[in-house]
């Protein structure tokens, strides 16, 4: 497991959990942490460093924690080294899409994210009929990173999710993972009747590591 940061993480400990047969190893790059305000080429050279001593360690697979390193990153590496299946991840766009009742949902990401092709594509395929907010969420990751969850000011997103008539939260980058619980609670006392969902792809990612691994899950995903 790769990831830019201590995000990562939180992904691992939950595949841990899912795949309990599967040693679960973890890098990161905090040296250059947060990839979500690098460039596209930065980010990619930054990724291909960063998988080297899970290459050298004789993984089976390499999920890239990360939906920056994913963006940039994933082709290029599958490209360059295909005998090494690479699992990434995504905003939960189709999901959210599917599940909102409002028709809005909010997608919280970095720039590099939001700006990213894949993503774009990702709202295109999937939610076409469906307002996504993207709130500003761009300096989430580096203090999580460097002071941690507790730090950050939920009130704008809490707000925005509130006027906008939003039902479904993505949280499209690890580190804000680790906000997850706190996000839940507020929007849980702010708005008791709508109901919002928080959404985060670990269960997905250790649903297709088990599939590329022929190692079944706990939870059968």
């Amino acid at each position: 497991m790769f990831d830019s940061g201590r995000g990562g993480e939180a992904v691992a400990s939950r595949l841990r959990e899912l795949l309990p047969g599967s040693d679960v190893i973890t890098a990161d790059d905090a040296a250059n942490v947060p990839y979500g305000s690098r460039s596209d080429e930065e980010v990619e050279r930054l990724t291909a460093e960063g998988v080297k001593p899970l290459l050298d360690a004789g993984c089976d697979a390499v999920v890239l924690a990360c939906n920056t390193a994913t963006a940039a990153a994933i082709d290029h590496l599958r490209r360059d080294i295909p005998a090494i299946p690479f699992v990434g991840l995504e905003p939960m766009v189709k999901p959210a899409a599917a599940m909102s009742r409002s028709g809005v949902i909010a997608v919280c990401a970095t720039p590099a994210t939001l700006r990213s092709g894949r993503y774009q594509r990702l709202k295109d395929a999937w939610a076409p009929q469906t307002r996504v907010l993207e709130p500003d969420c761009s300096a989430w990751a580096a203090a999580v990173e460097r002071e941690g969850p507790e730090v950050v000011d939920l009130a704008p997103l809490v707000e925005e999710v509130r006027d906008s008539g939003a039902d479904v939260v993505v949280l499209a980058c690890t580190h804000y993972h680790w906000l997850k619980e706190r996000i839940e609670a507020q929007l849980a006392a702010e708005l008791p009747e709508r109901g919002v969902t928080v959404l985060e792809p670990s269960d997905a990612v250790a649903g297709q590591v088990a599939r590329v691994l022929g190692s079944p899950p706990r939870s059968g995903l």
